[in-house]
């Protein structure tokens, strides 16, 4: 049952929406007050296929806002949500599979993202988005975040990135800075590895810096500037 202020609230939005005279700001107003009772009474009190609009005002919920609404879910409806969360976007289920552990491949929903969009088919017209590869990147560390995982998706972008240069004559001066910048990261992951971790990575890396030797716009200074810095070449 939903508790009485709820109730009124909703039948004073239904009686209101049907009166002529209200404007679009009055109906959406009503419409607030009716759903200001979402958190209070931990339900919707609006019904189902009820669809609201806010204003430009209305500020997005908090963490804190979400997390008053979700102490009225028992251990089933979380379970839904999650389901649903789940089903609704991969990034979702990549960020579960990982957090969770589950699969032989955690990290190969996030290469596929790193390759997609850094090593995109360009004769198929794909774009290039290094944001979006680099938020592969950003989004398994917060979903799990080992260090040897992100070493390996760190010079994964690389590898990737010089796939795509050697392949076809692709200039631009922000894709090779963010190559270098992730170079950089790299090194400084593959340092945080324990020492009997890090060989096979800074093999990668060396090759690495090797292939930048025909690319040019400075790409192979910096990665050798990167590298004796790191002690790697001792």
């Amino acid at each position: 049952m939903w508790p009485k202020a709820a109730f009124a609230a909703v039948q004073k939005s239904v009686r209101c929406w049907g009166r002529s005279g209200h404007g679009l700001k009055a109906r959406i107003a009503i419409l607030r007050e009716a759903s200001s009772y979402l958190v209070i009474c931990g339900t919707n009190p609006l019904p189902k296929g009820f669809v609201g609009v806010a204003d430009e005002k209305s500020t997005l919920p908090s963490w804190k806002a979400v997390k008053a609404a979700l102490q009225s879910f028992d251990r089933t409806g979380l379970l839904g949500l999650v389901q649903d969360l789940y089903a609704v976007d991969r990034d979702n289920q990549a960020f579960l599979h990982a957090r969770l552990g589950l699969g032989s491949d955690q990290l190969g929903p996030y290469k596929a993202i790193i390759s997609r969009w850094i090593c995109p088919d360009l004769m198929r017209k794909q774009s290039v988005s290094i944001s979006k590869a680099k938020k592969a990147i950003t989004d398994y560390r917060k979903a799990i975040g080992q260090p040897a995982g992100l070493a390996e998706l760190s010079i994964f972008y690389c590898e990737e990135a010089f796939s795509l240069v050697e392949s076809c004559a692709f200039e631009d001066e922000r894709y090779f800075v963010g190559l270098i910048h992730m170079y950089d990261r790299a090194v400084q992951r593959v340092l945080d590895l324990p020492a009997a971790e890090r060989h096979a990575y800074a093999e990668r890396l060396g090759r690495l810096r090797s292939r930048a030797r025909w690319v040019g716009w400075g790409v192979e200074d910096e990665f050798n500037s990167i590298w004796y810095e790191a002690g790697l070449g001792d």
